[in-house]
This record gives C-alpha cells, structure tokens and sequence, in this order.
C-alpha cells in the first residue's frame, strides 16, 4: 500500500499475525495488549472449537475423512489412481 503527495510517495508495510487462542482469559489479555499498542484486529470465532477432546469415534470419522482429502488432492495432482467402484465391489 502506497500514499501519493505532491512531492514525495510513502510506502506502508502491513503484517497479519494470526494467534489461535483457546481461553477467555488469554484472549482478554491478548486484546488488552493490542489496544495499549494501538492495534487494529479481527476476532474470528470457530464454532467447530467447542473447548472439549474429540471422542475415539470422532476421531476415528476425522481422520478417514482427512486421509480421503489427501487421497482425492494427490489424485488430482495426478500422483496417484484412484480404484473404480467396479475394482472395489470385485475385491467384495
């Protein structure tokens, strides 16, 4: 990002930090210590963060479907072949 004056050009240099933070507390805190600096920042809420451990079956379904998007990339990557349905229901 730049400004124009009549007779000079100042150029701006902007940085994004991103922090996850998992508490109340820190999070209050980490405000607290932009808005002394005089910082703008985003707050972005992830409802899928509810704070609690992921049961053995849900990490089970979350690292199946995890590997099947990795699965699917390298295909479209061209890396790997994938089995069609009739290969698959033939190993049945």
């Amino acid at each position: 990002m730049f400004f124009l004056s009549e007779e000079y050009c100042i150029f701006v240099m902007m940085t994004t930090l991103t922090v996850n933070i998992d508490n109340k507390k820190t999070e209050k805190a980490i405000k607290a210590v932009l808005d002394a600096f005089g910082l703008d920042y985003n707050i972005d809420q992830h409802p899928h963060a509810s704070g609690r451990a992921l049961s053995k079956s849900e990490q089970v379904i979350f690292y199946r479907l995890k590997k099947s998007a990795e699965e699917i990339k390298l295909y479209h990557e061209g890396k790997i072949k994938l089995q069609d349905a009739t290969e698959f229901l033939n190993e049945l």
